[in-house]
């Protein structure tokens, strides 16, 4: 390949010409009503603080939404102030290919869930559900059974979580390898000059 279309090659040009650009959504029609929410610049640009909320939310919202990830995600992260590309990136866990197996982990995951929730003698889970109308919530948001619909909540929550303090650390160590290199640089800066 020529050098300009070599960068553009493998999972980062996927993603490259997948994911919307802010200049995009700016000139898309249906997002020029929300433009000034959505293409606010601290919901694109890189912190260690929107990153981790990004791929968190992308992440549940992969897992728990079956169709219309980029929308949703787009939405959710200017509530609660996440990066935008993180959580539009991380919404390919829902991807339809891993997506079958993770609605098949979540029916293992919810159907014993609730066997193990009806062996006990109050059965917390079940009456909660039951009264808060969680049940009938995660069934209409997933459009799948009771079982299939916890089990994917669990997924959704765990996977948010670890991707969270993946990202956080990950970012922690970045900066730390940053600001090393910084110094030994600065140290072979001294070292020359005197």
């Amino acid at each position: 390949m020529a050098g300009g279309s070599n960068r553009k090659g493998g999972a980062g040009g996927w993603f490259h010409r997948h994911i919307p650009t802010r200049e995009q959504l700016e000139r898309n029609r249906f997002v020029r009503p929300f433009a000034h929410r959505i293409l606010h610049s601290e919901l694109w640009r890189f912190t260690r603080r929107s990153v981790p909320r990004g791929v968190a939310l992308g992440l549940f919202v992969g897992v728990m939404i079956p169709l219309a990830h980029f929308v949703v995600a787009t939405f959710l992260a200017v509530f609660v102030r996440a990066n935008i590309p993180a959580a539009l990136v991380a919404t390919f866990v829902g991807f339809p290919v891993v997506y079958v197996f993770i609605v098949a982990l979540a029916y293992k995951i919810g159907n014993w869930l609730l066997h193990l929730d009806a062996s006990t003698a109050i059965q917390p889970l079940s009456e909660t559900m039951q009264a808060t109308n969680t049940g009938t919530f995660l069934e209409r948001l997933t459009g799948a059974g009771t079982d299939t619909a916890l089990g994917l909540f669990v997924i959704a929550t765990v996977l948010s979580s670890v991707g969270y303090l993946a990202t956080s650390l990950g970012w922690r160590w970045w900066v730390g390898q940053k600001r090393r290199r910084r110094l030994i640089e600065a140290r072979e800066r001294r070292a020359r000059a005197g």
